[in-house]
């Protein structure tokens, strides 16, 4: 049983045209200039076709001759067709130039449509480059430097210069090597010379006026 099921979408009306009236729709490449009143046939040969609508069919049929490529067909020396591919006809030049008019208006009305859709879409990318922020990096924690040990006053001692008369064996005494009196024992005296044995273990012999008491 035939489908009844009537069709809105016009590209699939334009598909059940090229498959009905072959000779005279033509889906691809170069197309041929319509008969005058083309429609009013086309409207009688479907009458009893449920498929269709009149309405359906006109803008069908409008969308059909307002493509490129049909205008592009429409020039001099182009024959008019019918439903069943029949000639019907020269172009009038009105007809042909009308159609190059409207060609060339469609034309640049695309390119002015992209241009301002290219226009627009580098636009919106420039806007979101500026708008996107740069991603914070995590702060990193310097360690801090370790506190360098505070080193301890030694005890201010009042040490007085020793009288050589006054020294002996096996006495504890500070000699002056440096800025800081060093600890020692006096293993031997003579003269003016004083040898002690420093509590670190090394031996030195100094003069009288390097011990202190």
């Amino acid at each position: 049983m035939e489908s009844t099921e009537k069709l809105t979408d016009t590209n699939a009306i334009l598909a059940y045209l090229y498959e009905t009236f072959p000779l005279c729709f033509i889906a691809e490449g170069e197309t041929k200039p319509l008969k005058i009143g083309l429609f009013q046939d086309l409207a009688e040969r479907l009458a009893d076709d449920s498929k269709v609508s009149k309405t359906q069919l006109r803008i069908a049929l409008r969308r059909y001759t307002s493509s490129w490529r049909y205008l592009k067909g429409v020039k001099a020396g182009a024959q008019r067709i019918d439903l069943d591919g029949n000639p019907c006809g020269e172009l009038e030049q009105e007809h042909i130039d009308h159609a190059q008019t409207t060609l060339k208006e469609s034309q640049e009305k695309a390119k002015a449509k992209r241009v301002a859709k290219a226009a627009a879409a580098k636009s919106e990318a420039q806007a979101a480059k500026a708008n996107k922020k740069p991603a914070k990096k995590p702060a990193v924690k310097r360690a801090k430097p370790a506190a360098k040990p505070v080193k301890e006053q030694a005890p201010a001692v009042n040490l007085t210069p020793a009288v050589l008369n006054e020294l002996k064996q096996n006495q504890r005494v500070n000699v002056k090597l440096g800025k800081t009196p060093v600890t020692g024992v006096i293993l031997d005296i003579k003269k003016e010379d004083v040898q002690v044995q420093l509590d670190s273990g090394l031996t030195v012999k100094v003069r009288v006026e390097h011990i202190m008491l």
